[in-house]
């Protein structure tokens, strides 16, 4: 019985073991999961001398559903399967008639629907016999209080260690743009690989991406946390200096988050390391440090006062009713911020 709604890792694992869907489904606004998937299923279904004759590749912007189903009705040649893979579907504007063939899908062909940056209306009848047929995955963006995780995770499957500031310097650096962080996460394995280096620290990180391990918004936040106003100006400084590696929107992002959080931190009813931990989320106290210190350093009404200061600083950064330069505008707003 065809399993619904399975997660990313059972999904994968499921095709790693040969245990195929005739029709998935791959939708959401994340593109790395949906890609991950096709990619996996390009690498799984087919052997290399099969898929000449078996292996058919599909644009949304090329082709009319029709063309999608009388590619998928075709039979495999020499081979147990055909693997049909449509990318960009959702610029099928016809696609809903696919629901004939999905109902009744050909168990020698596996048709896979990349349906990016939006969804398929479950009330309808294609997702619907999706759903009853084949495998049906909502890929959705990482929330940022989960990025820290995804990235030891990913590091752990290559059998690497990577520290916890390390891994925060990444996550406030590439923010939740899954297929940039995968790219020099993949970087990272190679050079630790040809070193022979067990775990990602800050200096690696440092070296090889770009990022300062001492003047990053991880930094920036810890100085912010405990008012340490020498340390936060020089941290705002350095990003005047490069500007192009250290975007205010990137910083404004990480400050939003951060106060946003600390005033939820403010209403918990545990207010220990760890119920702040349970409460947001994450799987360290490392994560919790700035928070505990935070709530030792801000009142309520300062922390309420400074979430609509860092709404209005982004407004202006995007040259609504104000020509001040980014370094300017963050000046003042770590100054509000610090006094």
């Amino acid at each position: 019985m065809a399993k619904k709604d399975n997660t990313y890792e059972q999904i994968c694992r499921d095709i790693v073991a040969h245990q195929f869907s005739p029709i998935y489904v791959l939708m959401g606004e994340e593109p790395y999961f949906i890609d991950k998937i096709s990619d996996l299923l390009i690498a799984n279904v087919l052997k290399e001398e099969e898929r000449d004759f078996n292996q058919i590749i599909l644009y949304g912007a090329d082709v009319t559903a029709v063309t999608v189903l009388n590619s998928a009705r075709r039979f495999p040649m020499m081979a147990e399967h055909q693997l049909v893979v449509v990318r960009e579907a959702q610029l099928i504007k016809d696609i809903e008639l696919l629901t004939t063939y999905v109902q009744k899908p050909l168990q020698s062909t596996i048709l896979v629907i990349c349906y990016k940056y939006k969804t398929l209306d479950r009330r309808k009848t294609l997702a619907l016999a999706a759903e009853k047929n084949g495998v049906v995955f909502d890929s959705k963006k990482i929330p940022d209080y989960k990025l820290v995780r995804f990235i030891v995770d990913f590091i752990h499957q290559r059998s690497y260690t990577i520290d916890m500031k390390a891994a925060q310097m990444l996550s406030d650096y590439l923010g939740n743009d899954l297929s940039r962080l995968s790219k020099e996460l993949d970087k990272l394995s190679v050079i630790m690989s040809e070193k022979s280096l067990k775990s990602v620290t800050p200096d690696l990180i440092e070296k090889n991406i770009g990022i300062s391990k001492e003047y990053n918004n991880f930094e920036l936040l810890k100085a912010i946390s405990v008012k340490d106003v020498l340390k936060s100006n020089r941290i705002i400084q350095y990003f005047a200096r490069d500007p192009k590696d250290n975007p205010i929107q990137l910083t404004l992002s990480v400050l939003f988050n951060y106060f946003a959080n600390l005033m939820i931190c403010f209403y918990a009813k545990d207010r220990t390391e760890a119920g702040i931990m349970y409460l947001l989320g994450f799987h360290s106290s490392f994560q919790t440090e700035n928070y505990m210190s935070g709530m030792r350093s801000f009142k309520p009404m300062k922390v309420y006062y400074l979430i609509d200061e860092i709404r209005r600083t982004d407004a202006k950064s995007k040259g609504v009713n104000s020509a001040a330069d980014s370094d300017e505008l963050l000046k003042e707003l770590v100054y509000k911020i610090l006094h």
